[in-house]
């Protein structure tokens, strides 16, 4: 047997003993989430929740808030006002450079965090929460996990190109902890809590 046998023989017998994977079972809860710690976490982080009852309702509120001069952008087919441009076929990116208001739904959210889940299907342009100066968020009243365990087991059984979770409005702060808002995203972040979201 050559060298190369050997250090092969060697090493297939002494292989480590299989390990059984730790329990974690521990992070498994039968609770559900909690709106109102999920508003609570989101207000202490500089969001806000309001809680609809239609559409209708949510339009009314942004143009009451932002008025009709400003740009509002919603890939939501239920929001046919803020239909200006198909977001999903953009790929001129200086169409959105001035967008105030972006209005999308969240796949969930987060009781522990206040954050909610989009995915590309959800913002249909990945920059779109990012780029707007006011960020809306549309969710299910029913669909609130309490951690990020639950979140992640979640996400792991869908597909997606491109998924993020945020939490609030933009922030950054120094060492001298000035706290600055939107200095790199919305300067705000309001989530529309309705119960059965469609779509």
């Amino acid at each position: 047997m050559d060298s190369r046998g050997k250090i092969l023989t060697v090493v297939a017998e002494n292989q480590p003993e299989n390990v059984r994977l730790p329990d974690i079972s521990v992070f498994e809860t039968t609770a559900g989430g909690s709106l109102e710690k999920f508003s609570t976490v989101l207000a202490s982080v500089g969001g806000r929740v309001f809680y609809v009852s239609n559409f209708a309702e949510i339009a009314r509120l942004i143009l009451e808030w932002h008025g009709e001069e400003l740009r509002i952008v919603s890939p939501i087919k239920e929001l046919t006002e803020f239909h200006e441009i198909n977001l999903r076929y953009t790929t001129y990116l200086r169409e959105l450079a001035n967008v105030e208001v972006a209005i999308i739904k969240a796949c969930f959210g987060v009781a522990e965090n206040g954050a909610v889940w989009i995915t590309e299907n959800e913002m249909q342009h990945r920059i779109l929460p990012f780029i707007c100066q006011h960020l809306a968020v549309i969710i299910d009243a029913g669909a609130i996990v309490p951690t990020m365990h639950e979140a992640y087991e979640l996400i792991s059984k869908t597909i997606y190109g491109f998924g993020t979770f945020i939490a609030g409005p933009s922030k950054t702060a120094d060492i001298e902890q000035s706290l600055v808002i939107g200095a790199h995203g919305p300067r705000s972040m309001t989530v529309f809590v309705m119960n059965n979201v469609t779509g």
